[in-house]
Formats: structure tokens, C-alpha cells, sequence
């Protein structure tokens, strides 16, 4: 071949196989195009023409309207909730049953080992000794009516480094969509971190929808997925009160938490401005917490506690569900003082000494509130464990002289951080609550 005749040769060539690469593309359906095109299952996400992704349920367009949690599901179903999401099964067949008797889907967490709990991503056996345990679960549970998809470990990146976590989240998914064809996957994350979504684009394409727990961070949700090369679509797995963790702290490092008032109003707004707003991959989401649990204080996230006693933030819920109001409205608390202070005005006091503690409060109906106050030590879970906290005793001894919401407080002995707490009941089972962290120290 003469020297001017290979440089035409090479350039037929890439021709032909640029036109090749060409009709190939243009011969097949984009990834997502083919993952959420329907096949009649029970349960399946759908893009539509227009490029909205829908949730089918039996057939039909299924929008969740659903609470975190493990009890009060016929309080959730009346109030015009639809779907309840667990994030482990210890307790799967009760929850699942319940759930159906109140009409109501749920979202069955897998609980998949985290690598801050010592668990091994490395070890393959390890790996597979899991994913077979998972196998026996699903197989369990995958035909239950109430199921509506599963989700496939709980922000797993929590104080982990090893990708590999999301090669094992992907073999689970690969395995339901075996065994159980009928129900979607999911993984959830906290907020939306751009690097690892981007880690789970790339290792899980078995999974079908992505779930984002964020609170506060809510506001740049959609931004931040803007990021992201997930282009699917998600859930809003977990949201409500501000956390602990981005919210305003003491100069001791105790976290100011919003009244259940303030609560309540956080979460509508949240919920109209950002949730409802994308109607293109948002497919429902999930408030936290229905029910009661401690985390950082007992009040944090408690929507209903022990008692069943409702906070504003689940007739809030109720309004924006079913469009709604509750009949009887819980007590409003406008602020809470010590010492004259506020919360963020950093509240030191000297042990065994007395100061006043005053809020202002008032009931939407008139109702005639009853006030109780309380003093707690801090919690801190000193290996991060939030999950594994329990409520301590309150300090007694400490409290006189109730009257007009106000009260004597007497510091304890011992130095240290502590909490006054206010509980304001309208006795229809609507509470209101508030606290205020200080600090007893010598100074």
C-alpha cells in the first residue's frame, strides 16, 4: 500500500465506524428511557412522555403522602396520610399488617451494616453472608400487599469511606429485582452530597428511585441534585424539624431547639415550597417522626408522644394532606426565658441558686392549658449511636412557684448542662412543647 493511500484508508474507516457508533445510539433507548418505560407490575415508576416520573401502584398514580415511623397508623390514615416508611424489619409483619388494615403502603427498609459499626465492606464473604440474609427477608415479605418498594440500607456513608458499600447496596438491588420484580428499590442519603449520589449513579444502576433525608437542608435540595448526575427520580424520605446538627449551638456545644410551634411552621412551608413544587422527579415523601423518639432531647422529633398526644406539626400534616384543618388546634408557645434570657443568649447560672423562668403561651381555641415544667441533664450519645439514646431521669427538687407560666427554678449542685423543659396541654390530647438549655457552672 503506497504512503498516500493508508491516510485514506484510516479515514474510510473511522468514517464507517463513527456511522456505526451513530445507528447503534440511535437503535437503542436511553439507560433510564428502558428502567422506567411500563411493564405492568404492582408497583412501578414510570417517565412519561413528558418527562414527569410517576409511582404506579396497581395501575394507577400513586403520590405518597406518608410519615417515618412504627406506630399511630390509624391516626395517619385519618388525617389523609397513604404510606408509612420503617427503615429496619425487626418488627416487619406487625407493620406490615397494620399498615394494610389502615389502608396504608409502606416503605420496608433493609438494614444494611454500616462500616462505623465495624462492619467489613473488604470481606467478601462477609459481603455475601448479608446479602443472602436480605434474600431470606425479601423472599418473606415481597408478596405482602401493603409493600410499596424497599429500601435498600439508611445513609450508609455515615462516617464511612469504603466505596465498595455501594457495589453490595447494587448486588441487593440486582437480587430483589430477581426475586421480587413487582416492588422498586431505593437507598437513602442525607441531604444531597453531590460526590457520593454521583458514587451511586456509577455503582447501583439496579436502583430505581433515590431517597433523601434532609430537614433544614431542604431549602437547597433542589439545587444541589441540579449537581448531580442523577437524573432520576426520589423520594424525600425523611423531613420536619430542623436537626440538631444544623442548628444554632450554645457556647457548650448543646444544640437550640425550635418550639413545636415554630416546628410546625417550618414544616409547611418546606413542604409547599420545595416538596410540592417539583412535579417532575419527586414522587412523595415521608415526615419525621410519626410518633415519639429520643434523639438529642425526648421532644426533638416527636410528633405524637408516649401519651399519644399530638403536636401542631401533625395537624399541620393533616391540613396539608387532606386539605383539612384539625378541629381542635394545639397550644401555641411563642418563646421561652430563664433568667430573663433567650436561648441563644447563652444561659450560664451558679449552682444552687434560684432564677426565673417565664414563657408565653396561649391556646388557638381558648381552651384552658395546663403547664408542666421539667428539668433534664443533657444527652450526648458519646459514639454518635443517636439511635441507641434513652431519656434520662429528671433532676427533682428543683422546680416551685408555678403561676402564670412562670416558675422558681433552683440550680442543681452539680455543674454541668441541663435543660428546662415546658409541656403545654389543652386536654384534647394536643401538646405543646419548648425547652431551654443552661449551663451551672461557678464562675
Amino acid at each position: 500500500m503506497s504512503n498516500y493511500q493508508r491516510p485514506l484508508l484510516l479515514f474510510v474507516i473511522s468514517v464507517l465506524v463513527s456511522w456505526f457508533l451513530f445507528w447503534i445510539g440511535c437503535s437503542s433507548k436511553p439507560a433510564d428511557q428502558e428502567k422506567y418505560v411500563a411493564k405492568n407490575r404492582k408497583v412501578e415508576v414510570v417517565k412519561e412522555s413528558d418527562g414527569r416520573y410517576v409511582l404506579y401502584r396497581n395501575g394507577e398514580p400513586y403520590y405518597i403522602k406518608g410519615a417515618a415511623g412504627y406506630d399511630f397508623y390509624d391516626r395517619l390514615a385519618d388525617y389523609g396520610g397513604n404510606s408509612v416508611r420503617v427503615w429496619h424489619t425487626d418488627d416487619a409483619q406487625r407493620i406490615l399488617d397494620e399498615a394494610h388494615k389502615n389502608g396504608l403502603t409502606v416503605t420496608l427498609g433493609l438494614w444494611m451494616a454500616r462500616e462505623r459499626e465495624g462492619f467489613n465492606y473488604y470481606d467478601k464473604d462477609l459481603v455475601q453472608q448479608q446479602l443472602e440474609e436480605l434474600k431470606q427477608v425479601v423472599l418473606k415479605y415481597k408478596d405482602h400487599p401493603a409493600l410499596l418498594m424497599w429500601g435498600v440500607g439508611n445513609e450508609l456513608y455515615a462516617e464511612g469511606s469504603n466505596v465498595k458499600v455501594w457495589d453490595a447496596v447494587n448486588q441487593v438491588a440486582e437480587m430483589i429485582h430477581e426475586v421480587d420484580p413487582d416492588h422498586p428499590t431505593t437507598t437513602t442519603v442525607m441531604n444531597v452530597p453531590v460526590k457520593i449520589v454521583n458514587i451511586i449513579v456509577d455503582r447501583c444502576p439496579a436502583l430505581d428511585i433515590l431517597s433523601i433525608n434532609s430537614f433544614g437542608g431542604l431549602y437547597s435540595m433542589h439545587d444541589e441534585l441540579a449537581k448531580t448526575d442523577w437524573k432520576g427520580p426520589y423520594v424525600v424520605s425523611e423531613f420536619g424539624a430542623m436537626g440538631y446538627w444544623e442548628s444554632y449551638l450554645t457556647w457548650w456545644m448543646a444544640p437550640i431547639e425550635q418550639t413545636s410551634s415554630e416546628k410546625a411552621e417550618f414544616t409547611r412551608k418546606f413542604y409547599k415550597d420545595i416538596i410540592l413544587k417539583d412535579t417532575t422527579q419527586c414522587l412523595g415523601s415521608y415526615v419525621f417522626m410519626w410518633g415519639n423518639k429520643q434523639e438529642t432531647t425526648p421532644t426533638w422529633f416527636s410528633m405524637i408522644n408516649n401519651d399519644g398526644e399530638e403536636t401542631e406539626m401533625v395537624q399541620v400534616m393533616q391540613e396539608l394532606w387532606s386539605g383539612t384543618e384539625a378541629p381542635n388546634k394545639a397550644p401555641y408557645i411563642a418563646y421561652l426565658k430563664l433568667n430573663n434570657q433567650f436561648a441563644f443568649d447563652q444561659v450560664y447560672l451558679r449552682p444552687e441558686q434560684t432564677y426565673l423562668g417565664a414563657a408565653y403561651l396561649f391556646d388557638p381555641d381558648q381552651d384552658s392549658v395546663q403547664v408542666h415544667w421539667e428539668v433534664l441533664p443533657e444527652v450526648k450519645a458519646e459514639d454518635g449511636n443517636t439511635g441507641q439514646e434513652e431519656t434520662p431521669q429528671p433532676v427533682q427538687g428543683l422546680l416551685s412557684n408555678f403561676k402564670d407560666n412562670k416558675l422558681i427554678l433552683k440550680t442543681p449542685k452539680k455543674e454541668g448542662a441541663y435543660r428546662l423543659y415546658l409541656y403545654a396541654r389543652d386536654g384534647n390530647k394536643n401538646i405543646a412543647t419548648a425547652n431551654i438549655p443552661f449551663y451551672v457552672m461557678n464562675y
